[in-house]
C-alpha cells in the first residue's frame, strides 16, 4: 500500500529549531509547520503548532477523535506507519504522538490510537498512540497430521520465486481443520513426509487473520515400506539387512506373504516395520524381483594397491571387524587405507602381505563407507611378497582337493582347488609352483583319511609349461664305463601295464672312473638307449643324473659301445597283437607271431602301438615254448616289400588274423580274389603289416579291397593295402554314440561314436554308411571308426500331435496354477562340484585307439 502522504520527505527534528517556518514546497511559511531545517536537506515538526494549529482530534474537525487499533509496520527515527487491524489502510504517525517509553516500541507492537488529519492535506493520519499489552493466554499443544509436505526442488531448495508451504490437519468435535506452515515452522530443520504424526501451536497473521501452524514438532513418521535383502534363514525365523541403515532387523516367517519354501538367504524383500516388546521387527514381508536392492556403488575405474593386513585363516574371539583386511593404494593424490572382507576377493586364492593387487572402490549407500572389492592378484605379485616358492608335480587329485610330489620334500603336498590362480584346469602330470604355509583346520578337514601328518599345504598354486620342473639334475659330461653287474628281471609275470608301466627289475652296477677315482653308479632299464640290455663286460656311455632332493645318483642316457662277447642274435618284427599284459610279434617274414610279455619290454610302454617295428631276442622257456625277450621299439623299416604291383583288386575274407579269432591255428589271415582283375578263386595270405589300418579288424566273409606284393626275404606273394568294403544301416543314434546294423562275432549290432563320423554330418536312423571296425586288444570289443555316409535314409515324418494335447497347451496362461512347471532340482556340476570335469577330454581322432 503506497503512503497518504504523497512527495513526503524524510526529516530530523534539530537540536534548536528555527523559529520560521516554511511549507513543504519551501516558498511560502505554512501553518502545519514543516520548515527548512538549516542544518541540512531535512524537515521538521514544531510539537507545539502540530497539537495546537497543525490539525484538530476530530476527523473532520468538529468532534471527538474514534480510537482504532493497529500494528506498527514501519518505525523510523522520528516517525512511523501503523498498519489499521480492522480496515486496510496505512496511516502516518510521528514519535512525539507516542504515550509511553519510545525504546519500548518495535515493529509489530499492537497499538491503540486516534485517527485525526492534517489540516493542511486533509490526509488521516494517527494521533495520541497507546501501545496495548498483548493478552497472554495459555497455549496447547495441537496434534495433527501432515496432508501436504513442502515441495522440494531437486538439488534440496525451495522453489524460487516463492515460499513453500505444506499443511497439516487436526480435528476438534468431529470436524477436521486444515493449516498452512512453511519451513520456518518445523522445528529441528526437519522435511516433513505426507502421513506424520506432528504436534503444533496455531498462530494467527495479524495483517490478514489467516490462522497457521507454528513450532511444528514431528511426533511419529509414517511407517513407509522398507527395502533389504534376506541374510539369514532359521528354522521358524530369520533376519533381513536394512538398505536404509547398516543393520539387521528380525522377522518371523508368519509375517512372510509368500511361497515360504522358495524364500533363501540373497532374496530382495520389502516390509514395514513395527516395535513390538520395545524392538524393531519387520513385519508383512514381501519379495522383491532380483536386483532391486542395491547397497553399494561399485566404481567403474581399477586401482592398483598393496596388501598391508590379510585376513586371518582362523578369527580371534575379540575380532568384530567384518572387514579385517586393509589394502593401500594411491587415489588420485591421495594415499588411501582401504578395508576388505572374506567376499571382496574374485577367487578364494590365499593373499599374503604384500601382495600386488588390482581392485574396484564400493561405496556403501548408507553410511558412505569406501572398502576395496574384486580384488584380484597381479602376475608379478612375487616378486613383491619374497615368498618362497616351491615346484612340483601333481601326484594325485581327489573330489576337490589334491596332492602335489614336491622337488624339495620327501612328503606329498596336500593342497585345494580353490588355490589355483588363473583358474586353470590341474590335470595329474601337471608342473606346478607354489607356496607352503602352515596348514588351517579346514584342510585337515579334507586331508583325513589322507595324510594325517600333513603339517603343511600348498597355496597360490600356479601352473607352469610342460618341462619346467625337474626332479634330476643331469650331468652335461659323457662318461665312459664298464656293466659290473647285469640287470635282472624279476619273476613276476602278472604285472598289468595299466597299473604299472615299469617293470620290476634289480638296477645294474656300472663301474667307471673319474679324475682318476674308481666309482660305481647304478644304473636301470628304462634308462637305455637302443636296443638290448647290456651285459656284464659292455662298454657304455653314459651321463650321471642326481635326484635333487636325496642326491642318489644314477646312470642314464646308457649306451652299448661294444659288447664283450658274442650275444644271441636280435631278430626284427612287428608289433601284432597288444593285450592286457602281453602281446604278439608278427615275424619279419608275416608268417608267425612270437609272444612276448611286457616285462621283457625295454622302454616306455605307452608308447608302443600296433606295427610299430621292434627288435627282440628269442628264448625258450617252459615246455620249450617260444617267446621274444629284451623287446625294444626300433625305428621303422619297410613293412612287407617293395614290389607293390599297382593293380587293385577285390576279394573277400576267407580267414581273418588269429588275433579276431584266436580259435584258429594259422597265424595268417586269407583273401580269396573275387574279380576279373585277378585270377578268380586265387587265395593271398596278408598279416598285420598288410593292412591299411593296422587296428581294422577284418571279420570272415567281409569284402576288402587290396594290392599284391612280394615278400623280400621269402619272395611269397602277400595281400597289402588291405582295405574293407562295408556297408550297412545305421540303427539308431542317441546323442553322442549309436548303433550299425552290421554282425561282428556274436554280437548284432555296432558301435560308433559320433566323433567317427566323417566330414561331422549327423546320422540319421537308416542312413547307409561304410565304415571300418576297430577291435580294442585290451578288452576285445569292436566299434566302428571313420563312418562315411553313403545314402540317407527315408526322412522320419513328425507325428501330429492329439487334438486333446493341442487344446490343452492353448488353454495354459501363465497365471495359470494348474499349468505344468519345469523346476531345477540342482544345478548341474560335475566330480569336482564344480562345471565341467577333472579329465581333460580331448579330441577322437577316427581310427585310433585310446
Amino acid at each position: 500500500m503506497g503512503s497518504p502522504w504523497k512527495g513526503f520527505v524524510e526529516f530530523t527534528l534539530p537540536a534548536s529549531p528555527p523559529t520560521a517556518f516554511v511549507s513543504a514546497d519551501l516558498s511560502s511559511t505554512s501553518p502545519v509547520g514543516l520548515s527548512l531545517s538549516p542544518y541540512g536537506r531535512s524537515m521538521s515538526f514544531d510539537p507545539g503548532m502540530l497539537h495546537s494549529n497543525g490539525h484538530t482530534a476530530y476527523a473532520n474537525g468538529t468532534g471527538p477523535g474514534i480510537r482504532e487499533i493497529g500494528v506498527v509496520e514501519k518505525l523510523l527515527t522520528s516517525y512511523g506507519f501503523i498498519q489499521c487491524s480492522e480496515r486496510q489502510a496505512r496511516l502516518f504517525f510521528h514519535c512525539s504522538q507516542y504515550n509511553g517509553n519510545l525504546q519500548e516500541l518495535k515493529i509489530g507492537d499492537d497499538v491503540e490510537f486516534e485517527l485525526s488529519s492534517d489540516r493542511r492535506t486533509g490526509k488521516p493520519i494517527a494521533v495520541k498512540l497507546l501501545k496495548i499489552k498483548p493478552e497472554v493466554l495459555p497455549e496447547e499443544r495441537i496434534s495433527g497430521q501432515v496432508v501436504s509436505s513442502i515441495p522440494m526442488h531437486l538439488d534440496g531448495k525451495s522453489a524460487p520465486g516463492q515460499v513453500p508451504t505444506g499443511s497439516v490437519c487436526y480435528e476438534r468435535n468431529g470436524e477436521v481443520f486444515y493449516l498452512t506452515y512453511t519451513p520456518d515452522d518445523v522445528e529441528g530443520n526437519l522435511h516433513l513426509d505426507t502421513g506424520d504424526k506432528v504436534s503444533f501451536y496455531m498462530d494467527t497473521n495479524k495483517h490478514t487473520g489467516a490462522v497457521s501452524a507454528r513450532n511444528i514438532q514431528l511426533v511419529k513418521k509414517k511407517q513407509m515400506r522398507c527395502q533389504g535383502v534376506v541374510c539369514a534363514t532359521k528354522e521358524a525365523f530369520g533376519f533381513i539387512e536394512r538398505a536404509d541403515v547398516v543393520k539387521e532387523i528380525f522377522f518371523h516367517y508368519s509375517e512372510f506373504k509368500g511361497d515360504l519354501e522358495a524364500l533363501q538367504a540373497g532374496d530382495d524383500v520389502e516390509f514395514t516395520i513395527k516395535d513390538r516388546n520395545g524392538k524393531e521387527v519387520a513385519t508383512d514381508v514381501r519379495l522383491l524381483p532380483q536386483g532391486t536392492v542395491i547397497f553399494e556403488d561399485i566404481s567403474i575405474e581399477q586401482f592398483e594397491g598393496t596388501v598391508v593386513k590379510v585376513i586371518p585363516k582362523v578369527p580371534t574371539k575379540n575380532q568384530n571387524d567384518p572387514l579385517p583386511g586393509r589394502i593401500s593404494a594411491r587415489i588420485g593424490f591421495t594415499d588411501k587405507e582401504l578395508p576388505f572382507g572374506e567376499k571382496d576377493t574374485k577367487s578364494k586364492v590365499t593373499l599374503l602381505e604384500g601382495d600386488h593387487i588390482q581392485f574396484n572402490i564400493s561405496t556403501d549407500r548408507r553410511d558412505k563407507l569406501e572398502r576395496a572389492t574384486n580384488i584380484d592378484i597381479y602376475p608379478d605379485t612375487f616378486d613383491f611378497t619374497k615368498e618362497t616358492r616351491e615346484m612340483g608335480v601333481i601326484a594325485a587329485i581327489r573330489d576337490g582337493f589334491g596332492f602335489i610330489k614336491c622337488v624339495d620334500r620327501d612328503a606329498r603336498m596336500f593342497f585345494h582347488f580353490s588355490e589355483v590362480l588363473e583358474e586353470s584346469q590341474l590335470h595329474i602330470s601337471d608342473e606346478v609352483e607354489f607356496t607352503v604355509v602352515p596348514v588351517g583346520p579346514l584342510y585337515n578337514l579334507f586331508a583325513k583319511d589322507m595324510l594325517s601328518a600333513q603339517r603343511n599345504h600348498a597355496v597360490r598354486i600356479k601352473k607352469l609349461p610342460k618341462g619346467t620342473v625337474s626332479f634330476h639334475t643331469q650331468s652335461e659330461q659323457r662318461f665312459v664305463g664298464v656293466v659290473e653287474k647285469e640287470l635282472v628281471a624279476t619273476s613276476n609275470k602278472n604285472t598289468s601295464p595299466t597299473r604299472g608301466k615299469e617293470k620290476e627289475t634289480e638296477e645294474g652296477t656300472i663301474a667307471y672312473e673319474d679324475c682318476g677315482v674308481k666309482l660305481t653308479v647304478p644304473f636301470h632299464a628304462k634308462d637305455l638307449e637302443g636296443g638290448g640290455l647290456p651285459q656284464a663286460g659292455d662298454k657304455v656311455e653314459f651321463s650321471i643324473n642326481e635326484v635333487k632332493r636325496t642326491g642318489l645318483q644314477s646312470a642314464v642316457s646308457i649306451r652299448v659301445l661294444n659288447r664283450n662277447s658274442s650275444n644271441t642274435k636280435r631278430l626284427h618284427g612287428f608289433v601284432a597283437t597288444l593285450k592286457d599284459n602281453f602281446g604278439f610279434i608278427e615275424t619279419a617274414n608275416h608268417d608267425q607271431e612270437i609272444f612276448f610279455h611286457y616285462s621283457e619290454m625295454c622302454g616306455d610302454l605307452e608308447n608302443l602301438e600296433l606295427g610299430d617295428t621292434v627288435e627282440y631276442t628269442l628264448s625258450k622257456g617252459k615246455g620249450n615254448k617260444v617267446s621274444a625277450e629284451k623287446v625294444t621299439k626300433v625305428a621303422a623299416v619297410n613293412g612287407i616289400g617293395d614290389d607293390v604291383v599297382a593293380t587293385v583288386m577285390m576279394g573277400k575274407v576267407i580267414r581273418p588274423l588269429r588275433s579276431v579269432d584266436p580259435s584258429q591255428t594259422e597265424y595268417q589271415g586269407l583273401i580269396e580274389v573275387a574279380e576279373e582283375g585277378g585270377v578268380k578263386g586265387q587265395n593271398y595270405p596278408f598279416g598285420i603289416m598288410g593292412m591299411a589300418n593296422k587296428a581294422d579288424c577284418l571279420q570272415k566273409g567281409e569284402l576288402v579291397k587290396f594290392q599284391v606284393c612280394t615278400v623280400t626275404q621269402t619272395a611269397q606273394k602277400m595281400a597289402c593295402n588291405v582295405v574293407p568294403q562295408r556297408r550297412a544301416m545305421v540303427e539308431c543314434v542317441k546323442d553322442q554314440f549309436g548303433f550299425i546294423t552290421y554282425e561282428v562275432g556274436e554280437s548284432k549290432k555296432l558301435f560308433f561314436h559320433v566323433k567317427e563320423v566323417q566330414d561331422g554330418l549327423e546320422l540319421q536312423t537308416g542312413d547307409e554308411v561304410e565304415f571300418s571296425v576297430v577291435l580294442n586288444q585290451r578288452t576285445g570289443k569292436c566299434s566302428a571308426c571313420n563312418v562315411r555316409r553313403v545314402s540317407e535314409g527315408p526322412k522320419p515324418v513328425a507325428t501330429p500331435r492329439p487334438d486333446r494335447l493341442v487344446n490343452r497347451l492353448k488353454s495354459i496362461t501363465l497365471d495359470d496354477a494348474s499349468a505344468p512347471r519345469l523346476v531345477i532340482v540342482r544345478q548341474p556340476r560335475g566330480p569336482d562340484n564344480s562345471k565341467g570335469f577333472n579329465v581333460e577330454r580331448k579330441t577322437r581322432q577316427p581310427g585310433v585307439i585310446d
